[in-house]
């Protein structure tokens, strides 16, 4: 949502506490997922004169890929990063995965019609494994169309036993009627640690820049902007385009 120009290095959807009365925990100690469902987020740089050849060859062959393991969601990303798709795994276990990864690598199908040509597209790969917070679940939009936009908070240490309540009052908040739809919330447990993940849905890129403008003067906003800066380190984002095989459309 949109931060007063004074405040906008700090994310309106972390409303935070004064850090004063505080554990000073270094660890992820709060409440935690009870169940090994975890999400794999995977982000691919594709050689820029191959972009259009890799998403086709993708289009093409995805359902290889989706015959092993659920994928929730696969996009391009149209602004706040140029030539990358990211896409997202799911899985139940540690080991559904690694008996999913050892399957691809005997699918000849997979490895001749695919990976061989979809590699050589690719100038880096890179993946991380989160969790959904205690109080996020999947939320689809109710409609398909629209846009897909990838928040992602790098915390200071503590995980949501720190920051975990009052960030649940500020997204909670910030998706309310008339503002942005909370696909879910997660939090690192492989990469870069202590960060968190938020993916929204807009109706389109205007729309998320109207919701902005509207929540310039939403107190609730300019209070959250102003309570952020004990936990949060950095920011950024990236607005994502929905491939056509994408669940979440």
């Amino acid at each position: 949502l949109y931060q007063p120009a004074s405040e906008r290095l700090i994310h309106p959807f972390h409303a935070v506490r004064p850090i004063m009365n505080l554990p000073k925990a270094f660890i992820s100690t709060g409440p935690q997922q009870q169940d090994g469902t975890f999400y794999e987020f995977r982000t691919y740089c594709i050689h820029p004169h191959l972009n259009a050849a890799f998403l086709k060859l993708t289009s093409e062959k995805i359902s290889l890929r989706t015959a092993h393991s659920e994928l929730l969601g696969y996009w391009s990303v149209e602004y706040g990063g140029l030539n990358q798709v990211f896409h997202i795994w799911k899985y139940e276990s540690y080991a559904q995965r690694a008996a999913v990864r050892a399957a691809l690598a005997r699918d000849p199908n997979w490895m001749e019609e695919y990976i061989s040509k979809a590699m050589p597209m690719l100038s880096s790969q890179d993946n991380e494994v989160t969790y959904l917070v205690p109080w996020s679940t999947i939320k689809k939009p109710s409609k398909e169309g629209g846009v897909y936009e990838l928040v992602s908070f790098q915390m200071k240490p503590g995980g949501p036993a720190v920051w975990g309540p009052t960030f649940q009052g500020a997204v909670g908040a910030h998706s309310a009627p008339g503002y942005a739809h909370p696909v879910g919330v997660f939090h690192s447990e492989f990469g870069l640690l202590n960060r968190v993940h938020v993916l929204w849905w807009y109706e389109s890129a205007d729309h998320r820049a109207s919701i902005r403008h509207t929540a310039h003067s939403d107190p609730r906003v300019v209070a959250a902007v102003r309570q952020s800066v004990s936990y949060l380190e950095s920011q950024k984002n990236k607005l994502l385009f929905p491939c056509a095989y994408s669940p979440l459309k």
